[in-house]
């Protein structure tokens, strides 16, 4: 079974509904990292102080087609292409340890319901 990374760096307030989008689609545990983002426009400042947004970074592993169903539904509820609030990524696994043997299960069985 091929597996992928899947991480998703969103700002903070979209945390909670990436993860229902993510789950619905089929993804099951995730690992949530903080994150802050320098991007090319000059951050704003009040009395001095410079705002830089707290972002979320969510990563998942999951089996390399449920990966991609996962991003799917990610930039389709998230609006990710019209309004360019986070990005979505996979890329691909080659050793893996430690992994649930419950999600491993999980992974067949859905593999195995679509044949």
């Amino acid at each position: 079974m091929k597996f992928s990374a899947l991480i998703a760096v969103l700002p903070e307030d979209l945390e909670e509904r990436a993860i229902d989008a993510a789950k619905a689609a089929g993804a099951g545990g995730v690992t949530l990292l903080n994150g802050r983002g320098l991007g090319t426009e000059e951050k704003k400042s009040f009395f001095g102080l410079t705002f830089e947004g707290s972002q979320s970074v969510l990563l998942f592993v999951l089996e390399r087609k449920l990966a991609v169903t996962v991003l799917k539904r990610l930039n389709h509820d998230l609006e990710l292409s019209e309004h360019s609030k986070g990005v979505v990524f996979t890329v691909p696994l080659e050793h893996i340890a430690g992994i649930d043997t419950r999600q491993l299960e999980q992974f067949e069985s859905r593999l195995k319901d679509k044949i």
